[in-house]
Formats: C-alpha cells, structure tokens, sequence
C-alpha cells in the first residue's frame, strides 16, 4: 500500500523518479535545500518498496509531529552528541539485511562551506556501501544514482561525490552546499 501510495503521489505531483532504491546502505539525500526534501526522500525510497531510516534532528519530535516522524522512519538525532544514536544504529545495520539509513550530507538547508562526515564514518564502521540519492528541483527529477564503499581515500571517494552531485541543483538551487568534507582539506580556493 505505501508503495502504491508513493508511487501514486510522485505521478500527480509530476516528479519524475530515476535509478533503483537502494536496498541496504548509507542513502546521502543532497542537494538539502528544503523542507520538502525529507518528504520526497520518504516518497522515493517507498516508491521501491523499502521503508528507510531517516536521522532528524531531535527538536522536530514535539507534538504534533513525533508521530509522524517516527511512523515514517525518523530516529531523533542530538547533534551536539550524535554518539548515542550512531551507537544504536550501528547495532541495528548489523542485524538487519534492509537497513537504508536516509542522512541529508548537508545538515542544514542553508548554504554551508562543508557537508557533514557522518555519512562516510557510518559506512566505514559498518562496511555499509554508499548510495547517492538526490533532488532536481529545475528537471523535476529523483532518484538514484552510483554506490560505492568508502575506499578510505576521502579525496577520491568525494571526487566521485562531487562528479555526481555536479548538476544536481535541489528545491532551492541557491542554498546548495558543494559536497566537500572538512577533512580532506584545504580546498584550492581557500
């Protein structure tokens, strides 16, 4: 039924979905750069028939929507201590041959100067590949693209990254944060 719900919706809306749905994995939903992002990666995901994990930021689960979002897939996540949650989710990845955990790279919808890492430390400590999911506001289109496993080489694995996400434009092409980790380094323009 979700998945005929999802389905459904995505043809009336007129978003056009490309790439098969991960079935287990680290999903990186980007560009972030709406509200609406989360609900188009719910869509997305159930469109294939997997219900996925999605980590939220831990204020959103107050009334009215705690329901909702832990109906949905949402795990409240701290982020001044992230620590407890990754813990617990790291068990669950180990126990479960469907574990999709849906992160939004980005953190924020608001232009940043870097993405946020935990999505390549999740995949490494639980050998978890990576898959890129991804918004295009001005083609109307979602999905899929590569996955790999993380190679340890930040650089290279992020050049894959940024290959990918290069005409992915999101909601709001103006808030899109260019996928670069902190960690690699200093960037050529800085």
């Amino acid at each position: 039924m979700r998945q005929a719900f999802a389905r459904s919706l995505l043809r009336l809306t007129r978003w056009r979905v490309v790439g098969t749905v991960p079935t287990r994995g680290v999903l990186v939903g980007a560009p972030h750069t709406s509200n609406w992002d989360w609900v188009a990666m719910l869509l997305l995901t159930w469109s294939g028939g997997v219900q996925a994990r999605v980590l939220i930021k831990r204020e959103l689960f107050r009334f009215p929507l705690r329901g909702l979002l832990r109906v949905t897939g949402g795990i409240p996540l701290d982020r001044a201590n992230p620590g407890a949650a990754v813990r617990a989710l790291l068990g669950q990845a180990a126990d479960d041959e469907q574990f999709l955990l849906v992160l939004a790279a980005e953190g924020t919808r608001e232009k940043a100067r870097h993405w946020k890492s935990g999505f390549y430390r999740i995949a490494e400590q639980t050998g978890l590949p990576i898959s890129l999911g991804f918004i295009d506001g001005p083609t109307r289109t979602l999905g899929f693209g590569p996955t790999f496993h993380p190679s340890g080489d930040i650089r290279a694995d992020m050049d894959l990254v940024r290959a990918f996400y290069s005409d992915k434009h999101g909601i709001h092409p103006d808030q899109r944060t260019e996928p670069r980790l902190r960690e690699e380094g200093a960037t050529p323009t800085e």
